[in-house]
């Protein structure tokens, strides 16, 4: 029987392939490969070669995890769940078409991902196992450089470096206590048994990470979460109550104990924003621009006014300087960067200061006010040493990580019982050794 006709074959569990005792179901494959599809990955080779190698590599990792102890953090997990299906029902438009497109309920496809995130951070944990103690010198950097073919050395695309000053806008004191009044009414309601409160967390929280799942955090330490957040949660004793309203940079909170164990807490909470309107917003502006004037005007530097000005607090303490998060430097492509900050900086000179600006705070989902200055453009060009050495060195840096990886797999899966069944076998696989004597 061939790959193909398997593909098309109606059998539900049929075994592909053996890891040590562990079975790789056809199902599995098949999962995976609309995953794939839907997520537009692409796949480099005959899917039904490549997805069970992944699979069967993904065990031979889950098992050094076991026997290393690895662990993964419930909350780390939940919330990129919570980020996936968010993306999913953003994209086909309603749950019940998440639903339609994987043919089971949503606790089913939450609980499938569930494990299948787990599995990746535990993958993940045993590889920077595997490649922690690497050394790399500068020397290395320049002979991996020195050798790589031309065609081989990348194109960088235009970047910017960036500092950014911004200024949340005042909100009436109305507004917030119509917010602490409705939280308070929740939490009466939930103390009186009249509701419960992971019912309210679904239908009025503004927190799109944790509404979904009744609030629930999932298990933190003191150190995960909001310093005023964490005060109130871990002196909470009684899991029928709910907690005294909670501000923090987020907004408002009420909480609910779930379960301590040990310095870890797992609570629910309800978060609400008080609402900004263009009046609020239009103020802030006024302000940043008088800011801006006075900066023009020289009666002060940009760089000196950030930290008495900017409500930042990624940059306020480092002069405005805007760190990419996917790097780790101070230099983004212009897609990396907010998407109002790339349009400000665009046809800005270096050394220029913007007009204020509405823009989305990213990491809290609440319109603020900014005002940019770009400190630095490198126009497009091929790599080289001086300009983009952090570049180069990850290069190298993954060239090594993934040498070192791929000969603890092939290693593994000599020192491994595999066998694959017959139809499944017709493949140029990525590792040598797969296909054994026995099979």
């Amino acid at each position: 029987m061939t790959m193909a006709s398997m593909a098309q074959n109606n059998i539900v569990e049929e075994v592909v392939w053996w890891i040590g005792d562990e079975p790789i179901y056809k199902s599995e494959v098949e999962e995976m490969y609309q995953t794939m599809l839907y997520e537009h990955n692409e796949i480099d080779g005959n899917p039904y070669c490549v997805i069970p190698e992944q699979l069967a590599i993904e065990k031979l990792f889950l098992h050094q995890a076991e026997l290393d102890s690895v662990t993964v953090q419930d909350a780390m997990v939940m919330q990129e769940v919570d980020r996936r299906i968010n993306y999913m029902i953003t994209n086909l438009g309603t749950q019940e078409k998440v639903e339609q497109f994987y043919r089971r309920p949503m606790p089913e496809i939450r609980e499938t991902m569930v494990d299948a995130i787990r599995n990746t951070y535990k993958v993940r944990e045993v590889q920077n196992s595997l490649t922690k103690d690497l050394k790399i010198t500068p020397s290395d950097v320049r002979k991996y450089f020195s050798q790589l073919p031309a065609d081989s050395i990348p194109f960088v695309p235009l970047q910017v470096e960036v500092q950014i000053m911004t200024l949340n806008p005042v909100i009436p004191r109305e507004e917030i206590d119509e917010v602490k009044s409705r939280l308070r009414d929740i939490a009466d309601k939930v103390n009186k048994g009249e509701t419960e409160f992971s019912t309210q967390a679904i239908f009025y929280s503004q927190d799109p990470g944790t509404s979904m799942r009744g609030g629930e955090v999932g298990f933190m330490g003191r150190g995960h979460l909001e310093p005023e957040y964490a005060a109130v949660a871990f002196n909470l004793n009684d899991p029928k109550k709910v907690s005294k309203i909670v501000e923090t940079q987020f907004g408002y909170h009420i909480i609910q104990l779930i379960e301590k164990r040990g310095d870890r807490i797992n609570t629910r909470h309800i978060l609400m924003r008080p609402k900004v309107t263009d009046k609020d917003l239009t103020e802030a502006l006024h302000r940043l621009d008088t800011v801006r004037s006075e900066i023009m005007g020289e009666k002060y530097t940009f760089e000196e006014a950030v930290p008495y000005v900017s409500q930042d607090k990624d940059t306020r303490n480092s002069r405005g300087v805007m760190v990419n998060d996917n790097n780790g430097t101070t230099r983004f492509e212009m897609a990396d960067l907010p998407q109002e900050v790339s349009k400000a900086v665009n046809t800005m000179s270096v050394g220029e200061l913007s007009k204020p600006f509405i823009m989305k705070e990213p990491k809290r989902n609440r319109d603020i006010v900014a005002i940019v200055k770009l400190t630095n453009r490198i126009e497009g060009h091929r790599a080289n040493l001086s300009d983009d050495y952090q570049m180069i060195k990850g290069m190298y840096e993954n060239s090594i990580k993934e040498k070192m990886v791929s000969e603890w797999i092939e290693k593994k899966i000599k020192d491994t019982y595999v066998r694959i069944e017959d139809g499944w076998r017709d493949c140029d696989f990525k590792h040598e050794g797969w296909i054994k004597k026995s099979n």
